[in-house]
């Protein structure tokens, strides 16, 4: 199976959590027509961590660097699932039952469903048993 076309890149961007930081992030990728699919953002200790999917992250990295913010990228997942009571339990069920720990994850939902996005340990053996689980992956390219 090539699991390479399921693993996303996601950008983290590290910054002071204070008025205005979110605002000249999205105003920068705005510039570039750098399109932000989906975000989460987390806090601890004064400072945030924006995690984004865009699709130009190269794009975004680039361009977030000179203006100074520091920037990494991580491997994710995107998992579509049931958009109903129970869909976030099948999804974490398979990980959990496959002792895949799930470090963090965010979803979103539109259109066409509820997708959840999955930072976890094992990125390689989660996707095998999400695949083989009958779940639906989404690729790579719906992101970039």
């Amino acid at each position: 199976m090539d699991t390479k076309k399921y693993v996303i890149r996601q950008i983290s961007i590290f910054s002071e959590n204070r008025p205005g930081r979110l605002a000249a992030i999205a105003h920068a990728l705005g510039e570039e027509k750098i399109n932000i699919l989906a975000f989460s953002i987390a806090e601890a200790n004064g400072f945030g961590v924006v995690r984004a999917l865009v699709d130009h992250p190269e794009k975004a990295h680039d361009k977030l660097l000179s203006l100074g913010f520091n920037i990494a990228f991580t491997d994710v997942i995107a998992v579509h699932m049931k958009d109903q009571p129970g869909g976030l339990y099948e999804v974490a069920k398979i990980l959990g039952d496959a002792g895949i720990n799930i470090e963090y994850s965010y979803a979103y939902s539109g259109k066409e469903g509820a997708v959840l996005i999955l930072r976890v340990d094992l990125v390689e053996d989660a996707i095998k048993k999400i695949k083989n689980s009958g779940a639906t992956l989404l690729e790579r390219s719906v992101f970039h």
